[in-house]
């Protein structure tokens, strides 16, 4: 199996830097930089960058310049997908993202990482897990999603929170790391015309 093969597996993987496929990585450097040069008045221009950077794109998915993320292939979209500005996903492993997810600004979507042993990470050992956010997400503003989680259905993401495990489905989470404060509830509908 080459490198390409194992990135697009949903299985974690360790891989020395230099094994990387950086024209792959060119490429999605050069759509995200013309998307990001977009005009708001661009949403079919925008959509097609999006089609030819990402593996699966939903036609409902939008987002705010300023986007970046390594690869573009292994990102997959299901539903709407509202991401905010200035977000990064660092997609060395599949991201799957599902229907009705918000991603608020600054969230960092982060695959990578590197070895936690010095002599390994100074020679470019690195890490990648996949990440899988549920349908019916909400991530708040600047919250860190590591390799490996996975995001249950109808769950909030507390904003600046650290995502370090597994989170349920159907609750708040919040922190650093992130925990489960409570369960999400009938009571947290809100009426419309109180505003």
């Amino acid at each position: 199996m080459n490198i390409l093969e194992i990135m697009q597996q949903n299985q974690s993987y360790c891989s020395n830097h230099r094994d990387m496929p950086s024209q792959l990585q060119q490429k999605a450097k050069q759509l995200c930089w013309e998307y990001n040069k977009t005009s708001p008045k661009e949403g079919e221009k925008r959509a097609e960058i999006l089609r030819e950077l990402f593996g699966d794109c939903h036609p409902l998915t939008f987002i705010e310049p300023s986007f970046r993320c390594d690869y573009g292939f292994n990102i997959h979209t299901y539903g709407l997908t509202v991401i905010n500005y200035n977000c990064v996903i660092l997609d060395t492993s599949p991201v799957h993202i599902g229907k009705n997810v918000f991603i608020a600004p600054g969230v960092c979507i982060a695959c990578a990482g590197h070895s936690i042993d010095a002599e390994q990470r100074s020679n470019g050992i690195g890490t990648s897990s996949p990440i899988t956010i549920g349908d019916d997400v909400w991530i708040g503003a600047n919250a860190a999603i590591c390799g490996g989680v996975k995001i249950g259905s109808g769950t909030v993401i507390g904003a600046g929170s650290v995502v370090t495990r597994n989170i349920p489905e159907g609750v708040i989470a919040v922190g650093n790391p992130c925990r489960v404060l409570r369960k999400v509830t009938e009571q947290d509908k809100v009426n419309p015309m109180q505003f």
